[in-house]
């Protein structure tokens, strides 16, 4: 078809299809508003036990761990509260003889406990007679402060039991100022000894027999232990010679010095050479002195030890007098009978108390015995 400027508008459309764009409707879109959701609900209030069910097994296990170990200490606690206190009784009265002793110390000479006593023991002191020792006596002598080591022996001990003796406990017989025994392993009776002096009660001690006359010291076969340099008790106020080798310097409370030699097998004790003040009460001379010295040093061998005297003489320290006692101590081990060698020496000391030097050594050294003269001839005054 022309279209009037000289060219054609193409080719012709049809008229249906004409009619047809001309009549037919576009489709409507509609968007549809979402319903309303409805408000979510509050959640249960849930129980402790279902709660409970949420958590992990093992942390309950350990809780319900916990919770037992706790009633079982409560438990226990409680049992032993009950056990206490039923256990608990009236303590019973102290007899005439006093009070119990609460404990018995180490031997001096084996560091080791002795067996208890079965009777207790009772001192009195006096102001002015300290003792050196920290060590319970059985007995105790008017003014002066009892002293006594506990005797290592296989056989029970008797501790002696008096108001007023010389120092150092009895082991057996019954005598003023010692307990009386009466069998073997009897508990011991107190004897009383009222009135009696320390002197007194020592020579009416059977252990000890009466003083001999002037004795001197038996030079005891042998060679003594090397000596080099010397012994200085500055508490005592005197010196001696010092050992070198088999005497071992020990723990010196409640002397001022002490040295002892190893243990011998079945000597009952250990050699002993020790030095202090005197520990008992002051007689007039220093022969009586002496004489309650040696009863003292019993405490420090077997229990039911006697003495017999070897040897009582003056001896001189330097410039100053001094009195000499040697004696035996016979005792029994498992029924055998043993001897020990012992001397004590009392030097005059200017301003203080005598000086006491206490030597003795058993039967199974007696190759030791020689020291002793060693000991006694060194003797010196600071």
């Amino acid at each position: 078809m022309p279209n009037g400027v000289g060219g054609s508008y193409g080719k012709a459309v049809p008229t249906y299809v004409t009619a047809d764009a001309e009549t037919a409707p576009l489709p409507k879109i509609t968007i549809e508003d979402p319903p309303a959701q409805p408000a979510p609900k509050a959640p249960a209030k849930r129980s402790l036990i279902s709660r409970l069910g949420d958590l992990p097994m093992r942390v309950i296990y350990r809780a319900l761990v916990a919770g037992v170990g706790a009633i079982a200490v409560a438990v226990a606690a409680v049992v032993l509260f009950m056990t206490g206190t039923l256990g608990k009784g009236t303590p019973t009265a102290a007899g005439p003889g006093g009070a119990k002793a609460a404990g018995t110390p180490a031997d001096p000479g084996t560091g080791t406990a002795p067996p208890m006593s079965t009777a207790p023991s009772v001192s009195s002191s006096t102001p002015g007679t300290p003792s050196p020792s920290a060590e319970p006596s059985g007995s105790a002598s008017a003014g002066v402060t009892a002293v006594a080591a506990p005797a290592q022996s296989s056989a029970p001990v008797s501790a002696s039991v008096s108001a007023s003796s010389s120092a150092g406990p009895s082991a057996s017989g019954s005598a003023p100022g010692s307990a009386s025994v009466t069998g073997d392993g009897a508990t011991p009776v107190p004897t009383s000894t009222a009135g009696m002096s320390p002197l007194a009660a020592a020579k009416a001690d059977p252990r000890l027999p009466a003083l001999p006359s002037n004795r001197k010291l038996a030079n005891f076969p042998g060679r003594g232990a090397p000596a080099k340099g010397r012994v200085k008790d500055k508490r005592s106020g005197i010196t001696f010679a010092r050992f070198t080798k088999e005497w071992k310097l020990a723990r010196s409370s409640p002397f001022a010095t002490r040295r002892t030699l190893p243990p011998a097998k079945g000597a009952g004790h250990r050699a002993l050479l020790a030095s202090c003040p005197v520990p008992i009460a002051i007689q007039d001379t220093l022969k009586d002195t002496a004489f309650l010295a040696a009863r003292w040093t019993l405490n420090y061998h077997p229990a039911g030890s006697t003495i017999s005297w070897t040897a009582s003489q003056p001896i001189k320290a330097g410039k100053r007098d001094g009195w000499l006692l040697g004696y035996r101590v016979q005792y029994k081990l498992d029924g055998e009978k043993h001897v020990s060698t012992a001397a004590v020496a009392l030097v005059d000391v200017p301003g203080s108390k005598p000086a006491l030097v206490f030597v003795t050594i058993p039967d199974a050294q007696k190759k030791r015995w020689a020291d002793i003269n060693t000991v006694v001839s060194s003797l010196r005054i600071l």
